[in-house]
C-alpha cells in the first residue's frame, strides 16, 4: 500500500515539492552559514520525495543546545512559512475523501519543517 500511495503521491504534487526542497538546499550549501540549513532541506526533501512508510522521530543523542538554537533560527527564516503551507496544502486535501491520505502525509511534512533539528527519517514498522 504504501508503494501505491508513493506514486500517487509523486504524481499529485510531490516530485515538485521534493525538487524544491533539494533546489533550495543546494543554495543554501553554497554558503558555509548554510550548510547546516541545507543539509536538513535535503532531510525533508528525502521525506517529501517518499512519505509513505516514513516518519520522524527524534534522535536519541541531541546536540545539546545547538539543535535548538538552529531550530530557533530555522523558525524565524523560513520554517513557519514551511510548515504552514504544509498545513494549508493538508487542509485542501482534506476536504476530499481521497485526499485524507496526502492530507497527512503533509501534516507530517509540517511536523518537520517546523523544527527540523534533532529528528531522524525512519521506516514506519506499525505492528498488524
Amino acid at each position: 500500500m504504501n508503494t501505491l500511495g508513493n506514486i500517487l503521491w509523486l504524481i499529485f504534487g510531490g516530485l515538485i515539492i521534493a525538487l524544491a526542497y533539494f533546489l533550495s538546499g543546494i543554495v543554501l550549501l553554497i554558503t558555509v552559514i548554510g550548510i547546516p540549513f541545507g543539509l536538513q532541506l535535503f532531510k525533508i526533501g528525502s521525506f517529501a520525495l517518499l512519505p509513505f512508510g516514513y516518519k520522524a522521530v527524534p534522535k536519541e543523542k541531541q546536540s545539546g543546545c545547538l539543535s535548538v538554537i538552529f531550530n530557533i533560527i530555522w523558525l524565524l527564516t523560513g520554517g513557519l512559512s514551511l510548515a504552514l503551507t504544509h498545513a494549508v496544502l493538508a487542509l485542501i486535501f482534506a476536504i476530499t475523501i481521497i485526499g485524507i491520505p496526502f492530507a497527512s502525509q503533509h501534516l507530517k511534512l509540517a511536523g518537520l519543517a517546523l523544527t527540523p533539528f534533532g529528528y531522524k527519517i525512519v521506516e514506519n514498522i506499525e505492528k498488524k
